[in-house]
């Protein structure tokens, strides 16, 4: 695996998997030359993720950033590229959706679900493009959902806004393949966070989800898995360094569902 490894890492609402990658990245890579940034619209949460990470050796920092605001994000790219150098890596991880039936939910949610899962994703990648193009060089990576693939109940918005991050990210994988760049889109299954230190009131699971989840509800919900458990953070993790790892060179364009076999597809 590469020696020195440079990314900014996004993780609005689904802080319990950011964290996860945070630190697989520097158990996968070289601990004492990987170097992160993580940016997060919380910075109180960012900043517990990259002390986290931290202990395991190399550099992580947390800035605040808004992953819907275009001049946010280039503001944290400029920082990026001025504390680090360079950008070898991009992860996706914001994320965020109310579980609700279509013709039941309000406008806002309609609108937050597209800024955050379809906007944060267009807007981040963008940004660091013109740097990863003259480099010739660089690994993007999403995390979407199978919910774009099958549609979900209770989640026709953010099921659409998956799909369309999984065509974006297929299209530029066409676009940006000359230039030695991988584009690539891991979807989860169901990933409970293990922790409430994780949840912050801007999570999605700071509210109403994480109620519907009982521990009766996730007995049940294990079922429709055929290996019979949900997701751990750390199962998103491990797909991710795997991609952004010199060992998946020659994967762009892909879509990886690590799921339990909930879908295959």
């Amino acid at each position: 695996m590469t020696s020195r490894e440079i990314g900014p890492l996004n993780g609005h609402g689904q802080r319990h998997i950011t964290h996860k990658i945070a630190a697989s990245r520097k158990g996968n890579f070289s601990a004492r030359s990987i170097q992160q940034q993580f940016w997060d619209i919380d910075e109180a949460q960012g900043q517990k993720v990259a002390k986290e990470a931290n202990t395991l050796g190399g550099q992580t920092i947390a800035i605040k950033t808004d992953v819907t605001d275009v001049d946010s994000v280039a503001g944290m790219v400029e920082k990026t590229l001025g504390e680090f150098g360079q950008i070898d890596v991009l992860v996706n991880c914001a994320g965020w959706v109310m579980d609700r039936l279509f013709i039941e939910k309000p406008r806002a949610e309609w609108e937050k679900e597209i800024n955050i899962n379809l906007w944060g994703v267009i807007n981040c990648t963008r940004a660091v493009l013109d740097h990863m193009v003259d480099r010739k060089c660089g690994k993007i990576i999403t995390i979407g959902s199978d919910a774009g693939k099958i549609g979900e109940y209770r989640e026709a918005v953010y099921a659409a806004c998956k799909g369309g991050v999984m065509a974006l990210s297929k299209s530029l994988a066409r676009e940006l393949g000359r230039h030695g760049i991988n584009v690539n889109v891991v979807c989860p299954s169901l990933t409970i966070p293990e922790s409430e230190e994780y949840i912050s009131e801007a999570s999605m699971w700071g509210g109403e989800l994480m109620e519907v989840f009982t521990p009766e509800a996730r007995e049940k919900a294990t079922k429709a898995y055929p290996l019979r458990r949900l997701g751990k953070p750390e199962d998103v993790a491990n797909a991710t360094v795997f991609l952004a790892s010199d060992a998946a060179c020659f994967v762009t364009g892909q879509t990886i569902s690590v799921n339990g076999g909930y879908t295959m597809m």
